[in-house]
C-alpha cells in the first residue's frame, strides 16, 4: 500500500479537528484546556519516549535526548519573550501576539510533517508497521487540527487566518510522507530531533496554552479546566497505548 493514500486520510482528520475548534470558539478556554492536555500527552507518551528509545539505539544513555528537550524548551521560551518584548508601544501588542500565534502554529505544522515522515518510514520497515503508524497519526491529527486553530484564535488571528494555517497543517503529513519516497532519515538525527521538538511542544502546552486557558476562565470553570486537561492527557495515553 502506498503511504501517500493513508497520509491523505490525515487531511480529513485534521480539518475536522480544526472546524470543531472554530465552532467552539465562544468556549475557547475549555478547548484550550483540552488542547494543553493533548500536547502534554504527546510529549509524555509519544515524542519523549521515542526520543529516549532512539538515543539508546544509537548507543547513548539518553543524555542527548535530555539536552535536546531542554534546549527546545529554553529556545522557544527565549524566542517568545523576544517577540513579545521587541516593541514597547501598546499598539504593537496585537501584532506581537499574532506573530507568536503564527510561530506556535508552525511548530505544530512541523510536527504534522514529521507525522507524515513517520508513516513513510513505517512503510519502509513493513506494510504492517506503516498501517499501524498511519492509524495512530490519523486518530491524533484530529487533535493537531484542534490545537492549530486554537492557537491562532488565542493569539488574535481571525477566522480566515486560522483556516489558512489549518489548511497548511492538514497537508503537512502528506508532504512528509511524500518526502520519504526520496530519502531515509539518518537514525542518529532522530533522537535529538524528537527531544528538541518535545521541548517546543512542552513549552507551548504548559507555559502558553494552559495559562491562557485559566486567564480566560472564571473561578467557577477551574475544575472544568483541570478535568479537561486531564482528559486530554488521558486521551493521548490511550491512543499511544492502543497504537503500540
Amino acid at each position: 500500500m502506498n503511504p501517500l493514500w493513508l497520509a491523505l486520510a490525515t487531511v480529513l482528520s485534521t480539518v475536522i479537528g480544526g472546524l470543531c475548534a472554530l465552532r467552539l470558539r465562544t468556549r475557547l478556554h475549555l478547548v484550550l484546556g483540552f488542547a494543553a492536555g493533548v500536547l502534554l500527552g504527546v510529549v509524555a507518551f509519544d515524542l519523549w519516549p521515542e526520543s529516549l528509545a532512539q538515543s539508546r539505539r544509537a548507543g547513548d544513555d539518553g543524555q542527548v535526548a535530555l539536552v535536546a528537550l531542554v534546549s527546545g524548551f529554553v529556545l522557544w521560551h527565549g524566542l517568545r519573550r523576544w517577540l513579545l518584548g521587541r516593541h514597547s508601544h501598546a499598539d504593537s501588542a496585537p501584532q506581537r501576539q499574532r506573530a507568536v500565534g503564527t510561530l506556535s502554529s508552525l511548530a505544530l505544522v512541523g510536527h504534522s510533517v514529521m507525522d507524515g515522515v513517520g508513516i513513510g518510514l513505517g512503510f519502509q520497515v513493513s506494510p504492517a508497521v506503516g498501517i499501524t503508524v498511519a492509524t495512530a497519526v490519523i486518530a491524533h491529527d484530529f487533535c493537531d487540527g484542534l490545537n492549530t486553530v486554537s492557537l491562532m484564535l488565542l493569539h488574535r488571528h481571525d477566522t480566515r487566518g486560522a483556516l489558512r494555517m489549518l489548511a497548511l497543517d492538514a497537508v503537512a503529513p502528506v508532504l512528509g510522507a511524500a518526502a520519504t519516497l526520496a530519502f531515509s532519515a539518518p537514525p542518529a538525527l532522530l533522537a535529538p530531533y524528537l527531544g528538541f521538538f518535545a521541548g517546543f511542544l512542552l513549552y507551548i502546552g504548559a507555559s502558553d496554552i494552559l495559562p491562557q486557558a485559566y486567564s480566560r476562565a472564571g473561578p467557577a470553570a477551574t475544575k472544568n479546566l483541570v478535568g479537561l486537561t486531564g482528559a486530554g492527557v488521558l486521551a493521548m495515553y490511550g491512543l499511544m497505548h492502543w497504537a503500540g
